[in-house]
């Protein structure tokens, strides 16, 4: 039985952990429950300020009730022309379909295309149907399916809202698993221990259910704003975060018990020597996570606050909970691996292995190490022209064919590429006539129709509200592609022209348009705000100021080099024709913040040892002391981030492999190799102005 001083001292890991225990059966089941306050309506990636979002806001006052369109599209079995008894049938079952689902108003009649093999209709949804979405749709399909002769598809945003549902719908528990499954397998092969790698886990789980019940609450009160997306990065940042973190404080326990130290001074060691890498770790992600509150694009600024609550909690994890367990185990945590206790066997256990070589080989050669590594990153870094990120066409939005893709694909084989996802015009009521005629005379357009009540083309009664009106304009090419933007620019252009029109052009590709704009806005702003902040933190943690420019550089050139390397792996080998707007922004705040987080491990312990030892000694002695823990922890978070592949969506793969493929280049080269032989090649001036550049 422990005596009453060591049970003084173990009062405090004690009232820790059950603190923990509290915490995490009370709020782990916020984890699952996320998706209750999440949204993927359209309005969660839209621009603020945008001319889109504008005509959407305006729009709201020409329908009395907001709906989601369903667009039924019905093509001849047999590829001969749709007869008409066909097209009659057509229109009856929308009439029943529409009394059966409660649709907003009737449905507008089945229309041939311009080939006569495809009928088209659309039924208006109730936006608030959540989970009964898919339920309303396969009615509407069941009813729709009834004309003889004919194949039947669901396209149109109620389609894509169905199939977003249902990629997102493995999100708490599919992509949680496989996340911890990948965590707890590394960490098992890294400490071949069983019990550690238990407790890192449940460490990183318990700050998960932290972060999902102070995001929950806060989304409940709408302070912030949660969609699938959102959701998906959030577990894994914390899963990756509060991991790292682990690895960083158990290594220097580690080294602390071999040491000979107890286990309570160990800790209290280990502790003071993790901190401030470890806060000034969560420092930059979380800045770069906040920068993101100056994007223009709701998703964008939703993630910054909810991703750093997430490394806030991981935080937290990771420096109480850990070290509460850490001083109750002791060497035990490593059970079934022991840890040595007498000098012979600490003498026997010394580093080894391939970290000691890979330092030998930077101090004899660092000159040609570090210009062979630059002139990898530079080659990779010349293929980034070929990232196109101006969107991701919709045919490609699901990485399966889902049912929404091949209706839209279908529904543009015959009618105009625009149909289903026309542009809107609104305008003053006394301009409409000329507003029209711009409007068709603009290149790319295929018809504009005015729109009278109830959302229907009717040239002759248009909806007039507040002297405004609007204008339905189908786009002769398909909705996502290029050219329909090039298209949406000459058509605002052509319809502000017109005197006293007020004119603004909205719709799904002038949204597509803004968002590529505004994305490019955000680069522009975020991005050096994010090197800003991050140099600052570097300059404070390493008291000099050449070597954070030299962190932050290489760090920089890092993410060239894996977009260039993206580039050629979505183009070539994947298939991908484009990139969401957002991906290189989400790719640069999470690779430049975490792939710092792997040079303030390795610069902070190499400051520590150069303090003792000097500059040359201290390199070599750092890269080897943090090679195998900062490998570990790379490994564990790219392996986490490749998780976000298992859901469906081709941003997330893009992003899963974007951040995977540049945490494993910042933590096994440019960590590695890169900055240790620029350090000791330029030797103590690197850290200029600080005390270690005069030694």
């Amino acid at each position: 039985m422990p005596s009453a001083p060591r049970l003084a001292r173990l009062s405090v890991p004690i009232l820790l952990l059950v603190v923990w225990i509290a915490v995490g059966g009370a709020l782990g089941p916020f984890a699952g429950k996320l998706g209750e306050v999440a949204t993927n309506d359209e309005a969660a990636f839209l621009p603020r300020s945008a001319e889109s979002t504008k005509v959407l806001d305006q729009q709201k006052a020409f329908d009395q009730q907001e709906t989601l369109p369903a667009i039924v599209v019905w093509t001849s079995g047999d590829e001969q022309p749709v007869t008409r008894a066909q097209r009659g049938a057509a229109s009856r079952a929308l009439d029943r379909a529409a009394d059966r689902i409660g649709a907003v108003g009737p449905p507008t009649p089945a229309v041939p295309s311009r080939d006569g093999a495809a009928l088209q209709g659309v039924v208006q949804l109730r936006p608030d149907l959540g989970e009964e979405l898919p339920a309303a749709l396969e009615k509407l399909r069941s009813a729709a399916g009834e004309v003889p002769g004919t194949t039947v598809r669901l396209a149109g945003p109620a389609a894509t809202q169905a199939d977003l549902s249902d990629a997102f719908a493995g999100i708490d528990g599919l992509l949680l698993g496989v996340a911890l499954a990948a965590v707890l397998l590394i960490l098992v092969l890294v400490y071949r221990s069983v019990l550690l790698p238990l407790v890192i886990i449940l460490g990183a789980v318990f700050a998960l259910g932290l972060a999902c019940a102070a995001v929950y609450a806060l989304a409940r009160h709408d302070m912030v704003r949660v969609d699938g997306q959102v959701q998906g990065i959030l577990s894994i940042l914390v899963i990756g975060a509060a991991t790292d973190y682990a690895l960083l404080l158990t290594a220097r326990f580690r080294e602390e018990l071999r040491a000979g130290h107890r286990r309570e001074a160990a800790v209290r060691a280990a502790l003071r020597r993790s901190v401030g890498p470890v806060l000034a770790s969560a420092g930059t992600v979380v800045a770069g996570l906040l920068a993101l509150l100056l994007s223009d694009l709701t998703n964008n600024r939703a993630l910054g606050p909810v991703g750093s609550i997430g490394i806030v909690c991981a935080l937290l994890s990771a420096l109480t909970f850990l070290p509460a367990v850490l001083a109750l185990l002791g060497r035990f945590a490593y059970w079934p691996a022991r840890l040595p206790h007498s000098p012979e066997q600490r003498e026997a256990s010394a580093p080894g292995g391939v970290w000691p070589r890979v330092a030998r080989v930077v101090d004899r050669a660092p000159r040609r190490i570090w210009a062979c590594t630059l002139a990898v990153l530079l080659a990779a870094s010349a293929f980034v022209p070929l990232l196109n990120a101006r969107g991701v066409p919709l045919d490609e939005i699901f990485i399966n064919d889902a049912p929404s893709v091949a209706a839209q694909r279908t529904l543009g084989e015959h009618f105009p590429g625009g149909s289903g996802n026309p542009a809107t015009v609104l305008t003053d009521e006394q301009a409409l006539p000329k507003v029209r005629r711009a409007a068709l005379g603009t290149e790319g357009v295929a018809s504009a129709v005015p729109l009278g009540a109830k959302g229907r083309p009717d040239a002759e009664a248009p909806q007039v509200v507040d002297g405004r009106v609007r204008l339905q304009v189908t786009l002769e090419d398909a909705a996502d592609s290029d050219a329909a933007k090039r298209t949406v620019e000459r058509l605002r252009e052509a319809v502000r022209a017109v005197p006293g029109s007020d004119a603004l052009v909205g719709g799904y590709t002038a949204r597509q348009y803004d968002t590529q704009r505004t994305a490019e806005r955000d680069r522009a702003l975020i991005v050096p705000v994010v090197l800003v902040i991050i140099l600052v933190i570097l300059v404070a943690l390493l008291r000099s100021l050449l070597m954070p420019l030299l962190l932050v550089a290489t760090v920089a050139l890092s993410f060239f080099a894996t977009l260039g390397v993206s580039a050629l792996v979505f183009r070539e080998l994947v298939g991908f024709s484009g990139a969401d707007a957002s991906v290189p922004l989400y790719g640069f705040v999470f690779l430049v913040a975490l792939g710092v987080d792997y040079n303030i491990f390795l610069m902070s312990r190499v400051r520590e040892e150069s303090l003792r030892h000097g500059v040359r000694e201290g390199v070599l002695r750092g890269l080897t002391a943090t090679g195998g823990v900062i490998t570990s922890a790379g490994v564990v978070l790219a392996a986490t981030f490749a998780a976000l592949a298992v859901i469906p969506l081709a941003f997330l793969a893009q992003i899963a492999f974007i951040v995977a493929f540049g945490v494993l280049l910042d933590t096994l080269v440019v960590r590695s190799l890169l900055v240790p032989a620029l350090v000791r090649d330029i030797g103590p001036m690197s850290w200029w102005p600080g005390v270690l550049s005069r030694r």
